[in-house]
């Protein structure tokens, strides 16, 4: 096989050469992975004039395009700069430039290729194509806009079109952020425990710890991956495994707190039984998540809550009726694509219980679009319409607890996590086959905590595929994770340069990293970042190269920073001066030890009883290696003068992790000038056990470990109250404004003559949910009422709410009805009134 021409097919599609371990190591990759690699991204590389073939293939595709599918810009004031590529006979011809803003504005001209700037020239199958740059005289605002170009006369009436994405420089920080530090837990909701909850922590749960953590001064509360799993198989429990990255796992539902929970006596009933009470003390006083039985108790519910619905409200067709139609037409196909996933993966487990996501379905319903799945459709419409049910519950339930997280004064707020991909029996591979490389595995070469490669069972996005989406699925992702949240956290964001892919069949060391469109993913992770006012954490542990944290850091996106691992060339653990000051800060996550855990050595026992060390030599240096940094952290602790009393500098006076060595620890993190620090409750209660050890699957109860007290007597612990009391000392008591409650706030709503409007001009882009973000800041600078522009139903895309085409309904495009409640009850809350722009009829089309 003619190697040279198989590295250029390689080197077009991102497949790099070589690679680096943590240890400096040089791995080169071998052909076969190249060709295992190419295969999967469905190239024909089967021999030599195959893979002649296909590289002869995607050239072609490259000059025969008159238009890129997508460019991403900054937005800097510079002249876009467009790449055209036309056949040389058709240059002498005028063309047009049309480019279409997202708000509805427009901009032309006529140009002639002759005259542009000459890039480059190519020949595919003897005909000369010419590569010209074509300048646009302006630069649209940050948003997705549309560039259309097309012959006006003569030649082969040429055309095409892009998506144009102009990017913010930079991503969004909080005001609150921008001058102080914060601090909170970070929490696997799972793993709450409540006097009220069934088995597993919810989204009620949530909301009460998120007032507890304001209450203590904390200004951001991270919690795990809240993504959608396998309804049918509740066992498969990774929230780092999801199904869809774009819903919520329903299991997380509190259904007490559906409003129709109390108006349904067959719930009411179902609940009140005492075999059933019983059943739920039993799941609460569990140890571990019994995922099995949550699901069996909840289930039933749910579907009582659902038939409740459709005959008390859906067939009436009242308010919340209404409310649910709105949150179909807002998550559109996304949303109808989810609950057909998920009553099909229903239908075909009752016939085959073991069956988990598509690749086990019959193949006629393994193409979305067949005709298998539009009669099926047809014939289930109340089934997908039950999942959707939970999903909007669900969302409601998740933006209440967002909403609260800013209406009590947090500076940054709810922190959420982005899995890096999908499961390939999920949902979202279903829909979009085409995109993903299925039979390869996303992972990570050797390290020091993985021996022998990471193997995460997740396929990877095909990068070209990505572009000729025009990233439409990234795009779709972040809307969808930082609907709510103050913070995203981005798991392994490396992967927006590039992806490790592991070839079919093989090991980890065998496989390749995958360059990505690193520049365009940051453009559009900043501009999302922007709009939903959510600031972003990368997860950069591992082996990341220098250029991507610098790259980050341009971008304002903060690092991650882990206590174990930032340490001095010679061993040593950095001081708190040495940290940067863009960054999050945390001893452990949840794929490595405890506090206790790692100061017993209890991962490394456990890994070597599991077989986890391929070589007995890594395992005594990791033993050796461990004693040492016991040794290193007190010695680290004693000349920043925080060792406790009555503790030296020799580990063997310690035996035991005690909690004035974790507020040790935590105290030598809040004195860092990192923006943000994270404290795991499984360090604060002194837990031995990791929520998740890496490279197992039954041998250890991974996502499972709940927290040893319940919600209500939780955050009174002493222990937790020493640590807050240490983080307000250090870093201050993080409101960033006051929270008054309702009694001893200013009364001024109803009071008389507004003496200090502030317009609120809703559309797509600024939502009831947003309005009710701002308003605690509003009355922090004085204002007494918001004065609101039309938001009953205009025409799709309104920018202004003027054209209006339904006097009767709410703009879906603005929100729920449930959102527009909050919005105002949040007024009220604060003491605050609101001004109505009712108005008639503009421009809309009145019959519509």
């Amino acid at each position: 096989m003619n190697e040279n021409v198989l590295n250029q097919l390689a080197e077009l599609c991102g497949i790099e050469p070589e690679y680096h371990d943590i240890w400096g190591r040089i791995h080169k990759v071998s052909d076969k992975t190249k060709s295992d690699l190419l295969r999967a991204m469905g190239l024909p590389v089967d021999d030599e004039a195959s893979i002649h073939s296909a590289l002869a293939e995607k050239k072609a595709v490259f000059w025969r395009r008159l238009l890129d599918t997508v460019l991403v810009v900054r937005e800097n004031g510079s002249p876009i700069l467009v790449t055209l590529r036309l056949p040389e006979t058709d240059t002498e011809n005028r063309f047009e430039w049309l480019l279409r803003e997202e708000g509805g504005d427009y901009h032309k001209d006529t140009f002639l290729p002759k005259e542009l700037e000459v890039r480059d020239r190519g020949e595919i199958e003897g005909k000369t194509y010419i590569q010209y740059v074509l300048y646009l005289p302006m630069t649209p605002g940050p948003g997705y806009h549309q560039l259309e170009i097309r012959q006006l006369d003569g030649g082969s009436g040429l055309s095409g079109a892009m998506r144009l994405i102009v990017a913010p420089e930079a991503c969004y920080i909080p005001c609150g952020l921008q001058e102080g530090r914060v601090w909170g837990p970070a929490v696997q909701l799972y793993a709450l425990r409540s006097r009220r909850n069934w088995g597993v922590g919810d989204l009620t749960d949530l909301k009460t710890l998120v007032s507890c953590c304001a209450d203590m001064g904390a200004g951001i509360f991270g919690v795990n991956p809240l993504h959608a799993l396998f309804t049918e198989d509740p066992e498969y429990a990774s929230p780092y495994s999801p199904s869809s990255r774009l819903f919520i796992n329903p299991l997380y539902l509190d259904l007490e707190a559906i409003a129709d929970f109390p108006e349904c006596q067959e719930a009411l009933d179902m609940v009140k039984n005492p075999e059933f009470q019983a059943g739920l003390a039993s799941l609460r006083e569990g140890e571990l998540v019994d995922y099995s039985e949550v699901t069996a108790a909840k289930r039933p519910v749910m579907e009582a809550l659902y038939r409740h619905f459709r005959t008390h409200h859906i067939e009436p067709g009242d308010e919340r009726c209404m409310a649910f139609r709105s949150f179909q037409d807002q998550r559109g196909e996304e949303l109808y694509r989810y609950g057909l996933f998920e009553a099909l993966q229903e239908h075909f487990h009752q016939k085959t219980p073991g069956i988990r996501g598509w690749p086990g379905w019959p193949e006629t319903y393994r193409n979305p679009n067949s005709p298998a799945i539009a009669e099926f459709s047809s014939t289930h419409q109340e089934r997908i319409e039950f999942f959707q049910y939970l999903q909007w519950q669900a969302d409601l339930q998740l933006g209440a607890a967002g909403r609260q997280s800013m209406e009590l004064g947090l500076k940054v707020g709810l922190y959420g996590d982005l899995a890096v991909g999908v499961d390939s029996a999920g949902q979202e591979t279903w829909i979009h086959q085409n995109l993903y490389a299925l039979g390869v595995r996303i992972g990570a070469p050797p390290d020091d905590f993985n021996l022998n490669g990471q193997d995460w069972g997740l396929p990877p996005l095909i990068p070209d595929r990505l572009v000729e989406e025009a990233y439409a699925p990234f795009i779709a992702t972040l809307k969808a994770n930082m609907r709510y949240a103050g913070a995203l956290r981005i798991d392994h964001v490396m992967g927006l340069m590039r992806l490790f892919w592991v070839p079919p069949g093989g090991e980890p060391a065998e496989g390749a990293y995958i360059s990505y469109p690193f520049d365009d993913l940051l453009g559009i992770l900043a501009l999302e970042s922007q709009r939903n006012r959510c600031l972003v954490i990368g997860e950069d542990l591992g082996t990341v190269t220098d250029e991507v944290r610098r790259t980050l850091e341009s971008m304002k996106v903060l690092s991650c920073r882990l206590f174990y691992f930032e340490k001095e060339a010679n061993g040593r653990f950095k001081v708190p001066d040495d940290y940067p000051e863009q960054a999050l800060v945390a001893v452990s996550t949840h794929d490595l030890p405890t506090l206790s855990g790692y100061w017993r050595g209890w991962d490394l026992a456990l890994r070597n009883e599991l077989g986890l060390f391929p070589e007995e030599s890594l395992r005594e240096a990791q033993i050796v290696g461990r004693a040492q940094d016991r040794a290193r952290l007190l010695i680290a602790l004693e000349r920043q003068d925080m060792l406790p009393k009555g503790i030296g500098v020799d580990p063997a006076s310690v035996p035991e992790m005690t909690a004035e060595l974790v507020n040790a620890v935590y105290l030598y993190l809040a004195r860092t000038v990192s923006k943000i620090l994270m404290f795991q409750l499984e360090d604060v209660f002194g837990q031995l056990e990791q929520v998740n050890l890496p490279g197992t699957m039954e041998q250890y109860p991974n996502w499972r470990r709940k927290l040893p007290l319940d919600l209500e007597v939780l955050m009174e612990d002493e222990r937790i109250q020493s640590l807050a009391g240490i983080m307000r000392q250090e870093r201050g008591g993080a409101r960033a404004w006051p929270a008054t409650s309702p009694e001893k706030g200013p009364k001024i709503a109803g009071a008389g003559v507004p003496f200090a409007t502030y317009r609120l001009q809703f559309n797509r882009d600024f939502t009831f949910a947003q309005a009710a973000d701002l308003v605690p800041y509003l009355r922090q600078l004085g204002i007494s009422h918001c004065y609101s522009s039309p938001y009953l139903k205009a025409r799709p895309g309104s920018l202004h709410g003027y054209d209006i085409i339904d006097h009767s309904v709410l703009n879906p495009e603005i929100g729920t009805w449930e959102d527009l409640v909050h919005f105002v009850d949040t007024l009220h809350y604060h003491g605050m009134g609101q001004i109505l722009d009712l108005v008639p009829n503009h421009m809309g089309n009145w019959l519509r």
